[in-house]
């Protein structure tokens, strides 16, 4: 996965993956924003497909947890494999975020879409890392 971010790169959709459910937000870089766009169920690449389509992302953002002292866990593998996925079938730039807490923190916020929520917020810390 590219570790830079080249300036081209301007629109993005990011996904909150889980086994269950995705959450989806979409977001633009000139904006450093990010919105909730909904959740897909687990595995759903048509819906996905069609997401891309609609946005015409020029990248893809996913996050990637872990352990709350960074290790990985068997969801950690899972997201990545999701980004490998996503980079194949898509054939656009996936970056990887580390998402601890977004769920905690969306919940915490009184979201009521949670996935969608903690997509949004794991694309606003990507543009914080990548100005």
């Amino acid at each position: 996965m590219p570790a830079t971010l080249p300036t081209a790169h301007q629109s993005f959709l990011a996904f909150d993956f889980g086994l269950k459910r995705i959450g989806v937000a979409s977001g633009s870089r000139l904006l450093g924003g990010a919105e909730p766009r909904g959740t897909l169920r687990g595995g759903d690449f048509d819906g996905i497909a069609a997401l891309i389509k609609t946005w015409q992302p020029d990248a893809l953002v996913i996050g990637v947890p872990r352990h709350p002292d960074g290790a990985p866990h068997e969801m950690t593998a899972k997201a990545q494999a999701f980004g490998r996925r996503l980079a194949g079938r898509f054939h656009l730039p996936v970056f990887e975020v580390d998402e601890r807490y977004t769920s905690v923190d969306a919940e915490d916020a009184g979201a009521q879409d949670v996935d969608a929520a903690a997509a949004t917020l794991i694309l606003e810390q990507f543009f914080r890392e990548h100005p």
